[in-house]
């Protein structure tokens, strides 16, 4: 798999996590991740991949291999996926323990500081 494979297979792994954290998605959330698709050029033959790959399988395994697609990426996509990550956290208007938990463990394990996942997003 190439660098932006990589990167959008990832970056869809955990927002998967992301948005089931708190054990709803809403129509807000739905939006960004379209907005985010759009953004990072991720096609639906891609995504639909990506459903398939996910089907049935344990959080845990779904995280293990996102992390893993995530660290592979070059610095700059590890931090623009956080980026995409920490505002998708925020979206519906209430951030849940769980998404920051989420966030906050998969940005050290990307090699990332948290304080720099802030600040790139308010750029």
């Amino acid at each position: 798999m190439n660098s932006s494979k990589n990167f959008q297979f990832g970056l869809l792994y955990l927002i998967h996590l992301l948005t089931h954290a708190d054990g709803s998605m809403d129509d807000h959330e739905i939006s960004a991740i379209n907005d985010i698709r759009a953004r990072e050029s991720i096609s639906d033959e891609v995504f639909e991949e990506f459903k398939s790959e996910i089907e049935g399988k344990k959080e845990k395994v779904v995280y293990d291999r996102g992390i893993e697609l995530i660290k592979d990426c070059s610095d700059e996509e590890r931090l623009r996926a956080f980026v995409h990550l920490y505002k998708l956290s925020e979206v519906d208007g209430r951030v849940h323990v769980k998404e920051v938990r989420l966030l906050l463990y998969s940005v050290k394990m990307a090699g990332l500081e948290f304080n720099d996942v802030v600040k790139a997003s308010q750029a």
